[in-house]
């Protein structure tokens, strides 16, 4: 099993020193899952809600999170994002989330693109929980990542 980056051997919370690494673009992909009423998924499909367009707003949500990332978890680094993407799926009794994010650095993205996908689904559940308090967030998770020494990682292939 690996050793845990963020703690140093003393067994303290560490921020990782990674001014040795090499910069390299790296791709993180990310997904959620937001579950609802069939009724709310056809409001946010017909543009019903009073508080404006639910994707819109949640796509904005989520770039705008993945930017301030360093800011809500304590040991990330402060990352000069060249692209964010939050992109939605109408599924059966929801809406699945997908994110990217994409630099060219030293430290990875993963964290970016899981922060894009979970503050989107909570922008939607925001949004809509007048008329459906039973939503449920689920399936966080990351899906892919590129670059680094660690190199090219799938979920499909872990």
């Amino acid at each position: 099993m690996s050793k845990l980056t963020h703690v140093n051997n003393k067994g303290e919370a560490n921020m990782v020193d990674v001014s040795d690494k090499d910069n390299t673009i790296r791709i993180a992909k990310a997904s959620a899952k937001i579950l609802m009423k069939s009724e709310t998924l056809q409001k946010i499909k017909d543009n019903g809600f009073k508080k404006g367009d639910v994707l819109s707003v949640a796509r904005i949500a989520g770039i705008m999170a993945a930017k301030q990332t360093h800011h809500l978890i304590p040991m990330c680094h402060s990352l000069n994002l060249s692209k964010i993407s939050v992109d939605f799926e109408f599924i059966d009794n929801g809406i699945q989330i997908t994110t990217l994010a994409k630099l060219n650095a030293q430290t990875g993205v993963e964290m970016e693109a899981l922060t894009a996908a979970s503050i989107a689904a909570l922008t939607i559940y925001d949004m809509c929980k007048a008329v459906d308090r039973f939503m449920k967030v689920t399936d966080v998770q990351l899906l892919e990542k590129q670059g680094g020494k660690s190199g090219h990682w799938t979920l499909d292939n872990a």
